[in-house]
């Protein structure tokens, strides 16, 4: 526990002393955060939850409403079907989140609604068949 100021001793010299002396005994060795960047959200504004969402962004969470969540991970897949390796992984990948979605339409949470059906998985593999012969087409060509 840090000792109280003595009597007559101004405050400036009084801390300066508490931070040689913790300096001396290596307190300030191995602090958490040390030889990192400084957080570059300094010159922002005051907002009196920035320790809420700066865990949330290190967590990964997010907070948008169910149905906006949902149109991400719905563009997520369809990505993610467009670069699967197989035709098998782009029916696995869209039958999944057609399922989502069409749980969401029958029943909607509260907040915006979805805006979004349920993905053609024939026309997504009939795309990826597509894609992967024309970059086929195009690795053939550099041979």
């Amino acid at each position: 526990m840090t000792e109280r100021k003595p009597p007559g001793v101004p405050f400036e010299s009084w801390v300066d002393k508490q931070i040689h002396d913790a300096q001396e005994r290596g307190d300030f060795e191995s602090l958490p955060g040390t030889g990192e960047p400084l957080p570059t959200d300094l010159e922002a504004p005051y907002d009196e939850l920035w320790w809420i969402k700066r865990k949330m962004a290190r967590e990964g969470l997010s907070v948008l409403p169910p149905a906006l969540a949902l149109r991400k991970e719905a563009e997520d897949a369809l990505k993610a079907a467009y670069a699967a390796p197989s035709e098998r992984a782009v029916r696995k990948i869209i039958t999944a989140v057609n399922t989502k979605i069409r749980d969401m339409l029958l029943k909607p949470p509260p907040g915006p609604p979805l805006g979004k059906k349920p993905y053609d998985v024939e026309k997504v593999v009939r795309e990826w068949r597509q894609g992967r012969r024309t970059a086929d087409g195009a690795r053939g060509s550099e041979a």
